[in-house]
């Protein structure tokens, strides 16, 4: 069951623990998970002024409101780790621009990175909490450390595949039977549940008949507008009565699959390869830990001719088995600073908070 926002704060504040003891990814009462720490943070913080602050002091009040809002002491001084808040694996950006700037930093796949919105008259007008897998995708300049990639080949004619014939270990317990998730009330960036996750079979025979469909093309720099049609046929043809996208890994998080629109043999991966076995950002399931290796990818490969996008193959696949199917190359190694343009809109997507 999804906690209440409030209910971490209180949690974090009963313990006794500081931002610099470490908390496991997951844990129910003291991780909080990325949509609940923007709601909070928003809650908190919109409306502060900041004005007239010098830029070191204006740093030190945006950390002790950042500890004051999660449930933690202020401590008399900040020390300088990376990240600067990591029992919550925390970083804190405040911007006027959207040019955002990274010194002397790698972005960490598994950090949580705070980007404080600041308007003309210094005062906090909305935060977003992102993973540095999802800045990395927003990076448009060359300059990640590193970026990791596949190739998808794929003959003619062939029919779609299933390369994962059964689920990670871990995650079977946690499956449902078909027969009784025809349709589901949750929405499709809700947590997943035991007993509500399909099993990787069933989810191909539900999307395999996508092959062949078309959907409306937005144009080739509306990549992610083109991803959000073939998000709304997977989420219709798996039984939801709508379909959501936050932006956060991965797309259907109920179901725990990870969407890919392939119209070139190049597939992204940002900073995170799909065989890792770090814990995903998410509460755990049952009381297991889910991991990155065991999300389901679904790789779909599709032609455009500007105006539709045809959907022509589909690959299945759980994270473990990924690069069995498709086969990895690193892209360049970078570092020292990094400059990622924030997308217009960016503090707009949603979700912008959750109900208390």
């Amino acid at each position: 069951m999804t906690r209440t926002p409030s209910a971490y704060p209180a949690a974090i504040s009963a313990s006794g623990l500081t931002i610099y003891d470490a908390i496991e990814v997951g844990d129910p009462r003291l991780w909080i998970p990325s949509r609940e720490l923007e709601s909070l943070l928003n809650v908190g913080m919109r409306g502060m002024s900041l004005a007239g602050l010098p830029l070191r002091t204006r740093s030190k009040v945006v950390k002790e409101a950042v500890c004051r809002i999660l449930g933690y002491p202020i401590p008399r001084s900040f020390k300088k780790t990376k990240p600067r808040f990591p029992g919550q694996a925390l970083d804190t950006y405040s911007q006027k621009s959207n040019n955002l700037q990274v010194w002397n930093d790698e972005l960490a796949p598994t950090r949580r990175y705070a980007i404080i919105r600041i308007s003309a008259e210094d005062n906090i007008e909305k935060v977003k909490v992102v993973a540095g897998d999802a800045l990395a995708v927003l990076d448009t300049t060359g300059t990640l450390t590193q970026k990791y990639q596949a190739r998808i080949t794929i003959a003619r004619g062939a029919r779609p595949e299933l390369v994962s014939p059964t689920d990670t270990a871990p995650l079977i317990p946690l499956l449902g039977k078909p027969a009784k998730l025809t349709a589901f009330v949750e929405n499709s960036i809700d947590y997943p549940e035991r007993g509500k996750l399909l099993p990787i079979k069933e989810i191909f025979a539900r999307l395999s008949p996508l092959v062949g469909k078309k959907f409306n093309d937005p144009g080739i720099v509306q990549e992610r507008n083109r991803g959000a049609g073939l998000h709304k046929l997977i989420c219709r043809t798996l039984g939801y009565a709508e379909s959501r996208d936050d932006g956060r890994f991965p797309d259907i998080r109920h179901q725990l699959i990870e969407v890919k629109l392939q119209t070139s043999p190049t597939i992204d991966l940002g900073l995170v390869r799909p065989s890792d076995k770090e814990p995903l950002e998410i509460p755990k399931v049952n009381g297991m830990k889910v991991r990155h290796c065991d999300v389901r990818y679904a790789v779909f490969y599709g032609e455009t001719d500007g105006k539709k996008v045809k959907l022509t193959h589909l690959c299945l696949v759980t994270g473990e088995h990924f690069f069995s199917r498709f086969p990895q190359f690193q892209g360049k190694v970078l570092n020292k600073k990094l400059q990622i343009p924030l997308p217009r809109g960016f503090f707009e997507s949603e979700p912008e908070g959750l109900p208390d």
